[in-house]
């Protein structure tokens, strides 16, 4: 009888370390609660970004025509190597000025990137924009969506 006391002295002293054991895991889990919270804030800091895309719709409320095209840029490889990124500004230019008839054409400069991205001797055969026209008359040309 006096084993079977042992053993059950044994079995409870094993259960304890193991409820010991898992109370760092307890504590992990409230850690987690915390970087939640901590999470919290970023969502803050999310809400100036929603609140800029609202602006940035009510501005686009004045568009009177909006266009995606896909300008082809290839002959600007006929110039010379130094000469081909610029040349192929002209050639957006251009392009815009073609299709949309604007008052004054504003590249942004994601589509200014776009074509330097790989140096003044490589840009682009080709890309893809989004073409807006406000009602003064006025064209931004931005990066299509997928691209």
């Amino acid at each position: 009888m006096v084993q079977e006391d042992e053993k059950v002295d044994t079995q409870e002293e094993e259960e304890d370390a193991i409820t010991e054991e898992a109370a760092p895991v307890d504590d992990e889990i409230e850690k987690t609660e915390v970087s939640r919270e901590e999470q919290e804030p970023q969502e803050a800091e999310e809400k100036p970004l929603e609140e800029k895309l609202e602006k940035r719709v009510e501005a686009e409320e004045g568009i009177v025509e909006e266009k995606i095209y896909t300008v082809p840029l290839g002959r600007a490889w006929i110039s010379p190597r130094k000469d081909r990124a610029p040349k192929a500004i002209r050639i957006l230019k251009s392009f815009i000025e073609r299709h949309m008839k604007p008052e004054s054409i504003i590249l942004t400069e994601e589509v200014n990137e776009r074509i330097w991205r790989r140096g003044v001797e490589k840009p682009p055969r080709r890309i893809r924009i989004r073409a807006l026209k406000d009602e003064d008359g006025k064209v931004s040309v931005r990066l299509a969506e997928g691209d």
